[in-house]
């Protein structure tokens, strides 16, 4: 099945922007009378019938509006460093997805050697992610933070900085309380500073490590993500 993201969806009809419509009459070959498949990011899926295949302003009626059955009992929220190669933030961005997440936050660091990102771009990623995974839900990607604007967002939940030092021994599986909204750091490159540690700690932070190996950026974000899942499964 394919799934198309149209967070503007309105009952009972609705217009296509220009490249939808394209990919869904020209690449894909609906015409007229087609059944499609719709998300609104926000929890619902529409079935819709095609009743002007024109590629240009594609127009669909809803004949039915489902709730999805992705919704989550809990909220995950990840603060992730972008690394320097942006195609492995893309990579974890696009698998947290898969797996589940609400909010991405990109932030900079003391060791960040990536101080910028294209929201666009990783939107897109996010979104192609959604439709692929046929998910109901669109996470959310909030715009570059520096680590003290970060830490500072008011959350309600267990929340845990993952960082590689040997006095932390508390696994992030041991930490979490299933059901409980989470809030998981995870550091660039470098890792955090142990000023920034003692920041997060303050803010309520309680570190965690997220097993005997050592991980890149990327799949240490990606592996926090599958344990807070996996634990509410």
């Amino acid at each position: 099945m394919n799934l198309f993201y149209a967070p503007d969806i309105t009952e009972p009809f609705y217009q296509l922007p220009e490249e939808e419509s394209k990919h869904l009459i020209r690449v894909l070959r609906h015409k007229s009378g087609d059944k499609v498949h719709f998300t609104d990011g926000n929890g619902f899926f529409y079935i819709c019938r095609i009743v002007d295949d024109s590629p240009k302003h594609c127009k669909v009626e809803v004949i039915e509006k489902q709730e999805g059955d992705d919704r989550r009992p809990f909220t995950l929220w990840m603060g992730v460093a972008p690394t320097k190669n942006i195609s492995r933030f893309e990579w974890f961005i696009e698998k947290a997805t898969e797996i589940g997440i609400d909010t991405i936050i990109p932030f900079v660091s003391f060791h960040s050697e990536r101080k910028d990102i294209k929201p666009d771009r990783l939107n897109r990623v996010i979104t192609a992610a959604v439709k692929q995974s046929l998910k109901s839900f669109h996470p959310k990607l909030e715009k570059m933070m520096r680590f003290k604007e970060m830490i500072s967002l008011p959350f309600e939940g267990d929340k845990f900085i993952a960082y590689i030092d040997k006095a932390v021994t508390l696994e992030l599986s041991k930490a979490y309380t299933p059901g409980n909204n989470a809030f998981v750091l995870i550091g660039p490159e470098g890792d955090f500073s142990p000023e920034e540690v003692e920041q997060a700690k303050e803010k309520g932070f309680i570190p965690v490590k997220l097993g005997p190996s050592r991980l890149r950026t990327e799949t240490a974000a990606v592996a926090a993500c599958h344990t807070v899942n996996l634990m509410n499964f």
